[in-house]
C-alpha cells in the first residue's frame, strides 16, 4: 500500500485503486464531532479518527445543527473505488444530553432493524455491528473525558437515504429491514473487497443454520437461484448466494457445523469444480473447454472433436458438438464425477455435498451421487 494523505490505494488487478472509509468511520466521527459541539459549545469543521486498521482519517463535518441540549452533524461518506451502493450519502450522528451518568446508542431514519436471530444484535435491535458501535461510543467518552463530562448522552445514528437504498443490498434477505446495516470491521473500505462478500456467505449461511435449517441450497448467482425457482420448483429461501466462492461456501459449511449443503450451478461455473477449481471467476480460471475437452477425450472423442471443442467460446457451442458427436451423456456423468471427487476433497466426511449442472438450453445436465438424499432433506426442513 502506498499512503496518500489520509487515505491510501491499493494495487489490485495491475490497477491503482483508492482505498475509502466505512459507514462506521462515518458514524464515528460524526458521533465525535457532534459530542465535541455540544460539550465545548464551539463548532467543528473536522475531526481526527483512528480506525482499527490503524488509519488516521481526518473527515470533513458537514449539516450542522445545534441547540443547547443537543447537536446533530453528519460525515460524507467517500467509498474510494469500491463500487459501493452508499458512496456519497450522509450518515447523521445526533448526541444529547440525558439523565444518569451512561451513553446509550440506537438507530433512526435509514438504520435497519434486525428481524431474525443469529446477528451480533438481538431481533428488534439496530443493525449497528460490533465494530462499529465499539467506534462510536469510545468517540464519544473520549470527548466526555476532555471536557470532564460525567453525565449521560444519548447518540443516535442515522442514514436517512439508507431506507431507499437498502432495497439494493442483501439486507432484506438476510432479515434487516428498513435501512442499511452500520458495517465496517477495519474502518476502511478496500475497493472491490472479496472479504465483504465472503462474510455475506457466512453470515447468509449462519442465519439458515440458527434458524433451524441443516441444509441448504448453494448457487453462485441469479442464474441458479431463477433455475432453482422456476425450473425445479424449490424454495430459494434455503438458499445461499455464493457468488465465485465455491471452496468458501463449503468452508463455511463445515465451519457452521452444516450437515449437508447441495450446489445447483450453471455449466460455465461449475464445471470448473470438475478441474479442482474453487474459485470460479474467470479471472482466477478459465478451463471450461479444456474439462469437456478432456472429458470428452477420455469417453471416446476423435482428435477433431476435441480440437473443436477446445476452440469453443461458450458453453453453448460445447454442448452442441457433444450432443452432434452423441457424447453428451458420457461427458456429463464423467464431469460429474470428477466434480464430486473434488467437493467431497473440500468439505471432507461430516459434510454431505453435491451438485446439480444445468445449462438454460438443456436444463439439468447432470447430479451428483447424493443429490436426491440431499433434496429430501432440505424439504424436511420446510
Amino acid at each position: 500500500m502506498t499512503d496518500k494523505g489520509n487515505l491510501q490505494v491499493v494495487r489490485k488487478n495491475q490497477k491503482e485503486l483508492r482505498t475509502g472509509y466505512t459507514t462506521g468511520s462515518c458514524a464515528a466521527a460524526a458521533a465525535k464531532a457532534a459530542a465535541r459541539m455540544l460539550l465545548s459549545g464551539n463548532e467543528v469543521t473536522q475531526v481526527a479518527l483512528r480506525t482499527p486498521k490503524g488509519v488516521q482519517l481526518y473527515l470533513d463535518i458537514e449539516e450542522i445543527s445545534r441547540t443547547e441540549d443537543w447537536v446533530s452533524c453528519a460525515v460524507k461518506k467517500d467509498s474510494g473505488d469500491d463500487p459501493d451502493v452508499t458512496n456519497g450519502v450522509y450518515v447523521y450522528a445526533k448526541v444529547q444530553r440525558k439523565e444518569g451518568t451512561r451513553i446509550t446508542l440506537e438507530g433512526g431514519k435509514g438504520i435497519g432493524r434486525v428481524t431474525r436471530k443469529g446477528f451480533s444484535q438481538a431481533v428488534g435491535e439496530a443493525a449497528i455491528n460490533p465494530v462499529p458501535r465499539q467506534m462510536i461510543l469510545e468517540a464519544v467518552q473520549s470527548q466526555r473525558d476532555e471536557f470532564c463530562y460525567e453525565g449521560g448522552l444519548a447518540v443516535e445514528i442515522s442514514i436517512p437515504a439508507g431506507v431507499e437504498l437498502a432495497k439494493k443490498t442483501f439486507n432484506p434477505r438476510l432479515g434487516i429491514e428498513g435501512g442499511l446495516s452500520v458495517l465496517g470491521t477495519s474502518g476502511i473500505v478496500e475497493p472491490m473487497s472479496e472479504r465483504a462478500l465472503t462474510e455475506t456467505i457466512f453470515l447468509e449461511m449462519k442465519l439458515l443454520k440458527e434458524n433451524g435449517a441443516a441444509y441448504c441450497y448453494v448457487v453462485p448467482g441469479n442464474y441458479g437461484s431463477d433455475f432453482l425457482r422456476r425450473e425445479l420448483g424449490y424454495d430459494d429461501n434455503l438458499a445461499v448466494k455464493c457468488s465465485n466462492y465455491i471452496g468458501e461456501a463449503i468452508d463455511d459449511a463445515v465451519l457452521l457445523g452444516m450437515k449437508g449443503i447441495l450446489f445447483i450451478g450453471h455449466i460455465g461455473k461449475l464445471s470448473k469444480v470438475a478441474a479442482g477449481v474453487m474459485n470460479t471467476h474467470s479471472r482466477q480460471a478459465d478451463c471450461r473447454m479444456e474439462v469437456l475437452a478432456a472429458h470428452a477425450a477420455v469417453s471416446g472423442a476423435d482428435m477433431d472433436t476435441v480440437r473443436r471443442l477446445m476452440d469453443c467460446v461458450t458453453t453453448v457451442e460445447a454442448l452442441d458438438i457433444l450432443k452432434e458427436q452423441q457424447l453428451t451423456e458420457q461427458v456429463i456423468s464423467s464431469v460429474m464425477k470428477r466434480m464430486e471427487e473434488h467437493l467431497r476433497h473440500r468439505a471432507g466426511e461430516n459434510l454431505m455435498i453435491g451438485a446439480i449442472m444445468f445449462s438454460n438450453e438443456e436444463g439439468v445436465l447432470g447430479m451428483t451421487s447424493q443429490v436426491k438424499e440431499l433434496l429430501a432433506n432440505i424439504k424436511e426442513q420446510r
